[in-house]
């Protein structure tokens, strides 16, 4: 697998609005710097995560799919059972100081030149500008901070400092309760800490991904909050029932708001019955087109293709045990063009889906 030094057309970029860049170099122990074939060669054996010797995300990649622009996470997740199959801390302090960890990680990675931060309207121009005109096959993908569950945020305070250090999007919670509100597979509205977060949200201006809310936090935060909201990651519940996804109101109310969806690549989100750890790609014979298909839902319920992205999560604890069985690596989202097209999507809505509508959200709340 080889990088090209050729620079992507000015209109063939990709937005990955979702990507869990800091949780796999630290957690994961994975140098994004080097070759995906190299990195799956090195975890040859390893059992302790399930996508070990088969994740899709590196900076290579990055730049061998044209992704110039990309959503990156911090994640520190608290429970203080222990118990949580998802990972977690037993307190905000040290889920804190893990998120602070990421955000080094980070500053290193924009040192040595793999990535740049976007945090306002002028670093994005600056940013599309460089990318699109440079010949340079090593050219870094901007990255907007965003934190995935907000239980680190042990104080408003420390909200005010993470503004200030880049964080430009905020998801309120992630699996399970949270300190704020209520995540995917729990039940229940926001908390007094939530409401008062969501405040100083506003005050700030940072966007509120609605990604992974409970149904009944999902609308608490919708009415609560009058600033910008997206949804980084999310698929559509009719297509495959579970509560993680969104209900054609819930969708509804995001376009109505003017945000943008970003689909999801992973398996069980894309096939009904699939049960994670058993079921396969091949098994479930699962194809890109299922991934078009929630596309294509979005758009008939907004009647235009104007609220719709690519929210991939390709590197959210899972790999190509879980994706499409088209997608090898993250470069392989521009095989999602030509599936668009045989849908009868123009080629204006095809520059939408894969960056354009994210874009003109960022420059409208960002003008």
């Amino acid at each position: 697998m080889t990088e090209t030094a050729t620079p992507q057309e000015p209109d063939r970029w990709i937005f990955d609005a979702h990507l869990d860049l800091a949780m796999n170099a630290l957690e994961w122990n994975r140098d994004l710097k080097r070759p995906l074939h190299n990195l799956r060669l090195s975890e040859a054996g390893l059992s302790d995560r399930p996508d070990r010797g088969r994740g899709t995300v590196c900076f290579p990649e990055l730049r061998r799919g044209g992704i110039a622009l990309c959503v990156a996470t911090q994640i520190g997740r608290v429970d203080p059972t222990g118990k949580s199959r998802v990972a977690a801390w037993q307190s905000p302090a040290q889920a804190w100081a893990m998120t602070q960890g990421q955000v080094a990680w980070y500053r290193e990675m924009e040192a040595v030149g793999e990535l740049r931060s976007v945090r306002d309207r002028s670093s994005l121009e600056s940013h599309l500008a460089d990318w699109q005109s440079s010949l340079n096959d090593h050219r870094p993908s901007g990255y907007i901070l965003s934190l995935e569950g907000a239980d680190s945020i042990l104080t408003l305070g420390h909200l005010e400092r993470a503004y200030a250090y880049g964080l430009r999007a905020l998801g309120l919670a992630h699996y399970g309760p949270g300190i704020h509100a209520q995540g995917t597979d729990a039940t229940g509205g926001l908390t007094a800490r939530g409401r008062d977060l969501l405040r100083e949200m506003k005050r700030l201006g940072i966007i509120l991904d609605l990604t992974h809310l409970s149904d009944e936090s999902f609308w608490e935060a919708i009415d609560a909050y009058a600033g910008p909201v997206w949804a980084s990651h999310q698929n559509c519940r009719s297509l495959v029932p579970h509560q993680r996804q969104w209900t054609d109101d819930q969708i509804r109310e995001v376009i109505r708001r003017d945000g943008v969806v970003g689909v999801v690549l992973d398996g069980w989100m894309l096939s009904p019955n699939w049960v994670r750890g058993e079921t396969t790609p091949a098994s479930a014979n699962l194809h890109l087109e299922a991934l078009v298909d929630h596309i294509d839902h979005i758009c008939q319920i907004a009647g235009n293709a104007n609220h719709v992205g690519i929210g991939s999560d390709l590197d959210g604890a899972f790999g190509t045990e879980q994706t499409p069985l088209e997608i090898d690596s993250i470069a392989d989202l521009r095989k999602l063009a030509p599936l668009l097209q045989s849908r009868g999507y123009t080629a204006t809505d095809i520059e939408g889906i894969e960056h354009g509508n994210f874009l003109r959200f960022l420059r409208t709340i960002w003008n």
